[in-house]
């Protein structure tokens, strides 16, 4: 009788750090690891960016979750990160792909495409938070991921500066709305502008926020300037 081969699992200890599960699965031969991490998925404008980034055990001091970070400091990790990692790839999905298809749909597809765009073939993909069907490698969600594992955090950090600077940009083109400052989450301004003015198209129709705001009054692309915030 033949039995099948199946390695001894790995133990990632709770104090092992950021670079654990990397670790523990490159011992088992499944690297290189990607992470993979999403920002925007809460807000109700703007595009939803996702992230893979694989480190190829290259260590980087100060990771962490982005949102635990200052400004500053996301930003001279995204540096770093971009110069040091082994592979990074972005994934920008705009609004209307997120009204047509749904929040939750776009984001699984942006971590699929985000992963098949990676210059190298990662042995593993780590998730944060859920998995993810359909990937080309072993793949494991993990809960609070940009929290405990490196990869993820730095997925997390080129995902968040990304999108931030595409929300400055934004704010350009539609100054009412304050994107700059909220970056296009569902704030008590942003809500008064969208109460006040109606959504502009680079709002998410499908968000409840923008439907109660009267969808139907859609401002153009070039009425930018009056009333500014």
């Amino acid at each position: 009788m033949t039995v099948a081969f199946r390695p001894r699992p790995s133990v990632v200890r709770r104090d092992s750090g950021l670079y654990g599960y990397e670790r523990a699965l490159s011992r088992r031969g499944l690297g290189p690891v990607a992470g993979v991490d999403e920002a925007g998925r809460g807000a109700c404008a703007g595009p939803l960016v996702v992230a893979a980034v694989v480190l190829g055990g290259r260590m980087i001091d100060g990771l962490d979750d982005s949102k635990l970070l200052t400004a500053s400091r996301r930003e001279a990790l995204f540096e770093r990160i971009t110069v040091t990692a082994e592979a990074v790839s972005v994934v920008v999905i705009p609004p209307g792909e997120i009204d047509a298809r749904g929040l939750h749909r776009s984001n699984i597809g942006g971590m699929r495409r985000a992963v098949a765009r990676l210059p190298c073939h990662p042995g593993y993909v780590l998730t944060d938070g859920f998995p993810v069907p359909g990937l080309p490698a072993p793949s494991l969600g993990v809960w609070k991921g940009d929290q405990v594992a490196a990869c993820i955090a730095a997925a997390s950090i080129v995902a968040k500066v990304t999108r931030d600077e595409m929300m400055v940009a934004l704010h350009e083109r539609h100054p009412r709305y304050g994107f700059a400052v909220h970056k296009g989450y569902g704030t008590a301004d942003h809500r008064r502008a969208l109460s006040t003015y109606g959504p502009c198209p680079d709002h998410r129709f499908s968000f409840s926020t923008v439907a109660r705001s009267g969808a139907g009054e859609v401002m153009g692309e070039n009425e930018v300037g009056a009333g500014a915030v």
